[in-house]
């Protein structure tokens, strides 16, 4: 059995979103004093196993989990050893700011999870709590060993590339990555979320000029290596790691996309960039423990998912929620 959307796309990859919270601020993700969701509106650890296991009985093979950050969600490593479970799921990660992995890294690996991308923007202290607007270099320097030392099938940092942020320290970051010998991927901004003062006129490094200043320094040589997302992904001659991009505005990768996001609400979204959804909190709450409703809503819903986005740092394709709430 397998998701299909109106365009023959097979969809295989779920993002679920466990919650809306995180212990950063990132001028990129969030508003610098966002509200938060009400208990209530926020799915449960049950609900969020029931609508995992209904996506890999659909025939999805992916789970990434997200946030917010993930890691500020009360019992995720019992969510993670329930999904870890789930027979045909071939791949259980999670995306995370690291700050609290010197913690959590090894419950996480021994409960069943695969693989870990770590925010990661820049090496500058100052600079790092300015893009967090609350976080720690250090504690995520420190995680990111924990995370090393913990036995996950493979690592990758991320990093978003911003105009007059961080564009003097690609290369940095690229050296760092294969002195830790993790993965690497830069990742153009996405314009979700309203900014006051329209900085991301100005303010979008495509993945074209990240490689442009990477390549003076390290030889990109183009692979065909796929990990079930959207990164485009180079290797170097003399390092095991990869250097992935993620170009939603300059390389519009919608034309495979089998993708589909569910975010802490239960809303499942069948596009980052349009706000068209449905809603899944009403399916698994309506109908408690019915697997096979759950899974038809889902299947319905597959016929709503557009043929693409159209994303432009411009006022009129603005989509209002910021990416914690899209779930990251």
């Amino acid at each position: 059995m397998s998701l299909t959307d109106g365009f023959g796309r097979k969809i295989d990859y779920l993002r679920l979103s466990v919650t809306d919270h995180c212990d950063f601020r990132c001028i990129y993700c969030m508003d610098e004093k966002p509200t938060f969701l009400p208990r209530s509106e926020v799915l449960t650890l049950e609900e969020l196993e029931q609508i995992g296991r209904a996506f890999v009985e659909l025939g999805v093979r992916k789970i990434r989990l997200t946030g917010g950050e993930p890691l500020v969600k009360s019992d995720l490593v019992k969510l993670v050893d329930k999904l870890a479970k789930l027979p045909g799921l071939d791949d259980l990660c999670m995306t995370t700011n690291g700050s609290r992995l010197t913690k959590f890294a090894q419950p996480l690996a021994d409960a069943g999870l695969q693989r870990l991308n770590i925010s990661l923007d820049t090496l500058q202290p100052e600079r790092f709590t300015a893009t967090t607007r609350t976080g720690k270099l250090e504690r995520v320097l420190a995680g990111i060993d924990a995370a090393r030392d913990a036995g996950f099938q493979r690592l990758k940092l991320n990093a978003v590339a911003i105009k007059g942020n961080n564009d003097d320290e690609i290369v940095d970051l690229v050296r760092f990555a294969r002195e830790k010998q993790v993965d690497i991927t830069f990742i153009e901004e996405m314009p979700l979320g309203i900014l006051a003062d329209n900085r991301r006129d100005h303010s979008l490094l495509t993945s074209d000029e990240v490689r442009a200043r990477i390549a003076p320094h390290f030889d990109l040589i183009a692979t065909t290596e796929n990990s079930g997302g959207p990164a485009r992904y180079y290797k170097m001659s003399d390092s095991p790691i990869r250097i992935g991009f993620i170009s939603p505005h300059s390389h519009n990768f919608c034309g495979d996309c089998n993708r589909v996001r569910v975010t802490t609400t239960g809303e499942l979204l069948l596009c980052l960039g349009n706000e068209n959804s449905v809603d899944l909190r009403k399916a698994v709450r309506e109908h408690p423990n019915d697997i096979e409703h759950l899974k038809q809503v889902i299947r319905d819903a597959m016929g709503a998912k557009p043929e693409k986005h159209h994303f432009s740092t411009g006022a009129e394709t603005q989509i209002l929620r910021f990416m914690s709430h899209t779930g990251g």
